[in-house]
């Protein structure tokens, strides 16, 4: 399952550039492609495993991890941005791309891959009470900040929380949808789920740019290394401690170490902030990470099973 699964994120990431340099499809692809996942596959997913979650204290660890690492990215990146002479929307970047994993166009398949589709309701629950929040939260105050706009109202952040499709799947399937739906419900919902990792690879292929930076390799060397590496390595830390075990804790150290989120690379570059860096963070973010992921979930069934 998860050699074929990344056959299948490796064929789509490639077709994905492929189309994108040889100008196969239209310009707005990408966003069409975003939008059918984030209206249709991704909810289709959490309606498809989150009624299986038994609604224990322990979730509760779950959540609490990317919102601890956050606070490692502000303390790293901080240190980080004086030891390298960060400019400020090199610093922005960094807090953007570090804070913010790619937990669900890509967390939710390689999580089903690389550790059970038993993990899947965690890297949901990781997903959309970490990373959604954080990027509805957080990840406006940086751009508002660094990006010479006002900053975001409660109203605003809201507004944008509650727009967002797989949150009210996850709440429908906390709700009204029962663990075991019958079966043209379930199928639907499992195809359509099954969709969501060639269409994402394939979006995130349309949209990545590999051009190196070379006047900022040094933030670029930094973010890869807090993102792939660092971040993880806390999680396997902060795990235990927080009394996660077994599946629940390999889904959780996964998720942490995803590479930076399209989105948060693509916010950036629309506020004008170090475009380049941010390209690069979230293009040899997600290349690199079809190493280091297959690592941390070895690492973490060794460590924490």
């Amino acid at each position: 399952m998860a050699f074929d699964a990344f056959a299948l994120v490796l064929a789509m990431l490639a077709l994905g550039y492929l189309f994108q340099r040889l100008r196969v499809l239209p310009d707005d692809a990408p966003q069409v492609l975003n939008l059918v996942v984030l209206y249709v596959c991704l909810p289709a997913a959490v309606l498809r495993y989150a009624p299986r979650l038994d609604l224990e204290p322990a979730l509760l660890g779950v959540v609490a991890v990317p919102w601890l690492l956050l606070v490692a990215t502000v303390l790293l990146v901080g240190l980080c941005a004086r030891w390298l002479h960060l400019r400020r929307d090199e610093h922005a970047v960094l807090l953007l791309t570090v804070a913010l994993g790619n937990t669900s166009y890509l967390g939710y398949p390689l999580v089903r891959a690389l550790v059970g589709e038993d993990a899947l309701p965690y890297a949901v629950v990781y997903d959309q009470f970490g990373a959604f929040m954080i990027l509805s939260t957080f990840g406006l105050w940086v751009l508002a900040r660094y990006g010479g706009e006002h900053p975001p109202e409660a109203r605003t952040i809201l507004l944008r929380i509650l727009r967002f499709p797989p949150l009210w799947a996850l709440l429908a399937g906390f709700t009204v949808m029962p663990a075991e739906p019958p079966h043209w419900i379930a199928g639907g919902l499992q195809r359509l789920s099954d969709a969501l990792l060639p269409l994402a690879m394939l979006t995130i292929g349309l949209s990545v740019r590999l051009a190196l930076p070379r006047d900022e390799l040094r933030p670029l060397a930094a973010g890869l290394l807090l993102k792939l590496a660092l971040m993880p390595a806390l999680a396997v830390a902060l795990v235990p401690l927080l009394g996660l075990h077994g599946t629940m804790a390999r889904a959780t150290v996964l998720e942490s170490a995803m590479p930076s989120m399209v989105t948060a690379g693509a916010l950036a570059i629309a506020h004008g902030l170090a475009p380049r860096l941010a390209a690069a963070m979230v293009g040899y973010g997600v290349l690199l990470s079809m190493a280091t992921l297959p690592l941390w979930a070895w690492l973490a069934r060794a460590m924490l099973d």
